[in-house]
């Protein structure tokens, strides 16, 4: 049998994409699991779990997200300040009306690795409201993920 070599992606030898994924009518656990994905690069035959091999990734319409059954109207977002009494919750509804990209955001970190390079590969979402964006310098390509 041959000596061969495991290939390890470099620095130098990632090359990573733009793509755009549009929101609207799209359930939010399915859209932010598939982006999540993505963005840590589980899609390329070049994954590797200890580097950031993903893609950039631009949500435009976040405030188009749905949700099934009846967590429109169950649904919290709760932080702590670490002090007694500190916690803070928001329902869905709130969440939507005042920042509805943060819903999005939320649930595709909540997907990521709970560490350094999860933070890191976190940097490559952006989300927005509405259809327009400012990357078009990127040349971003239009993912279909219906």
């Amino acid at each position: 049998m041959k000596n061969q070599k495991t290939y390890v992606p470099t620095k130098s030898t990632i090359e990573p994409k733009w793509y755009v994924v549009d929101a609207t009518d799209m359930v939010l656990g399915r859209l932010a699991s598939q982006v999540a994905a993505i963005i840590r690069g589980k899609h390329k035959p070049t994954f590797t779990p200890n580097m950031d091999t993903g893609d950039y990734v631009i949500v435009v319409n976040a405030e188009k997200v749905v949700l099934t059954g009846n967590k429109e109207y169950q649904k919290e977002y709760k932080r702590y300040s670490g002090y007694a009494g500190g916690l803070k919750t928001t329902t869905y509804q709130d969440m939507m009306d005042k920042h509805p990209e943060r819903i999005v955001e939320h649930a595709v970190v909540g997907m990521l690795p709970h560490n350094k390079l999860g933070r890191q590969m976190a940097k490559k979402l952006r989300v927005y409201v509405g259809e327009n964006h400012n990357h078009e310098a990127q040349n971003p390509e239009v993912l279909d993920l219906k």
